[in-house]
């Protein structure tokens, strides 16, 4: 075969994957976004993170205000964001949005529009938004998502839900439909395995979860 042919092979092998492949790749990868915020619960956020990169999925790590691409978490950890949340919207619509807990970054989220338009259009389109410790009765309250449904947060906080929500006090993760809440730090490997398994498989979730001796 001729070196110009090789070529021409080859710029239609590229051209066929920049027209096709990325869309095609990008329709069979799970994705998730992770907000973040000032005062957000680090071992939550984290934690999230991790877990559902170890099964595959695509997490990107949304910041929400914070200060030169930095949320400084509850217990003064720095997370970094991998993109601005204007940035993120721009890439979704995702599998899942992740909102990890901690008072202060769940009044900042709670008190952000943009984030709540993004919620309530996630779970309106049936697509999985998941929300652990303050977030479910802050977070999820605040922009109307999964009213009438199951639902668990940090003990103490169920106040927050009032009568459009059903509490369950007794289990330490709560899946109703496409909606997926927890309860704090101490749930949060099981919620975030919990996360994985609606978007991957159980298999998938049991694998990672042996390989981190859980």
């Amino acid at each position: 075969m001729s070196a110009a042919r090789i070529l021409f092979s080859l710029n239609f092998v590229l051209l066929l994957l920049s027209t096709f492949g990325k869309k095609n790749i990008m329709a069979e990868e799970k994705t998730a976004l992770v907000l973040i915020a000032d005062g957000s619960e680090e071992m939550e956020a984290v934690i999230s993170i991790d877990v559902l990169r170890r099964a595959g999925i695509r997490a990107i790590v949304g910041l929400v205000g914070g200060s030169a691409g930095i949320a400084t978490c509850g217990k003064g950890v720095k997370l970094a964001g991998d993109v601005s949340f204007a940035e993120a919207e721009s890439l979704g619509p995702f599998d899942v949005v992740v909102v990890p807990g901690g008072m202060g970054g769940s009044k900042a989220l709670a008190a952000d529009a943009g984030v709540k338009k993004l919620l309530a259009d996630q779970y309106a389109a049936g697509r999985t938004v998941a929300a652990i410790c303050a977030a479910p009765a802050v977070v999820l309250t605040a922009a109307g998502v999964g009213e009438g449904k199951r639902v668990t947060c940090y003990p103490s906080l169920e106040s927050g839900f009032g009568d459009k929500y059903n509490y369950i006090a007794d289990e330490k993760v709560v899946v109703d439909g496409n909606l997926i809440t927890s309860q704090g730090p101490g749930t949060a490997f099981d919620f975030a395995l919990k996360v994985a398994s609606e978007l991957v498989g159980e298999e998938k979730a049991k694998s990672v979860a042996k390989a981190m001796l859980l």
